[in-house]
């Protein structure tokens, strides 16, 4: 039984959530509910919890106000959001789960699952916790991109600079992350998930199985079709309807690394 707490100003959108958790998550016992950060604080002071649904858009203070109270509590996050696009950007980034209003039963029920999956493995919490710090980061500071993703590995969680990634090949329903200290990491999802969350200006999906990080191609050629040739040493083929998206980037990325 996993005990939690809903987190939301909106009466609504919270009693809507208590109840689809009592209806189809019997595996959830609602310990409390709160209508702002600060009442939650005191409910996490009170209890042992192990999960929060968290609201991100709050007045006074947002959802992510709570984040050093979470980790404290070592409870993991499930964040309850309207469409926010950076924000979701962010999210999916470090791992982290979330359920877009108004909330799908069987998302609910997936998310719920992976969460008392976590909970009960309890495997890297240190490394979870460094996720909540960078989604933190990352949202109080929109005027940059993403700067670090973190990726399941195994049983746990790998922090990784977008910096130090070479370029993503895709490995059937893997994506597979070539970094620069040769370490290689295979994730459990496709490649569309990281073109959507990496910062397009630096990383272009030159083909259907490769996205390349810019700041690592060394040379670009058409001797046997377009190919891109990295820093590593490896080739990559860029693909036709592929081409003129690469030419475009690779230009801009050059001016602007020319002007800095």
């Amino acid at each position: 039984m996993l005990n939690a707490i809903i987190v939301d100003d909106e009466e609504f959108a919270r009693s809507s959530l208590y109840f689809l958790l009592q209806e189809n998550c019997e595996n959830v016992h609602i310990a409390g509910i709160a209508k702002s950060v600060n009442e939650a604080r005191n409910l996490l002071n009170q209890h042992a919890i192990d999960l929060i649904f968290l609201d991100i858009a709050m007045p006074s203070e947002n959802g992510f106000e709570l984040i050093p109270q979470a980790q404290q509590a070592n409870a993991t996050v499930i964040f309850t959001t309207a469409y926010d696009q950076y924000a979701l950007k962010a999210i999916k980034a470090n791992a982290l789960d979330y359920l877009l209003k108004p909330i799908d039963i069987d998302e609910l029920k997936e998310a719920v699952h992976k969460a008392a999956k976590y909970i009960k493995l309890n495997k890297a919490e240190n490394n979870r916790n460094e996720s909540l710090k960078n989604l933190a980061n990352d949202l109080n500071d929109r005027t940059t991109s993403i700067k670090k993703i973190t990726l399941p590995s195994g049983q746990g969680y790998r922090l990784v600079d977008i910096d130090d990634i070479i370029h993503i090949e895709a490995d059937s329903n893997y994506s597979v992350f070539h970094l620069a200290n040769l370490e290689k990491i295979a994730v459990s999802k496709i490649l569309k998930d990281y073109e959507e969350i990496l910062p397009e200006n630096r990383f272009v999906r030159i083909h259907k199985s490769s996205i390349v990080n810019l700041k690592f191609v060394k040379e670009y050629n058409s001797k046997n079709g377009l190919q891109v040739v990295l820093n590593n040493g490896e080739t990559i083929t860029v693909s036709r309807r592929r081409a003129s998206d690469f030419f475009d980037k690779i230009k801009s990325y050059t001016n602007i690394q020319g002007e800095n």
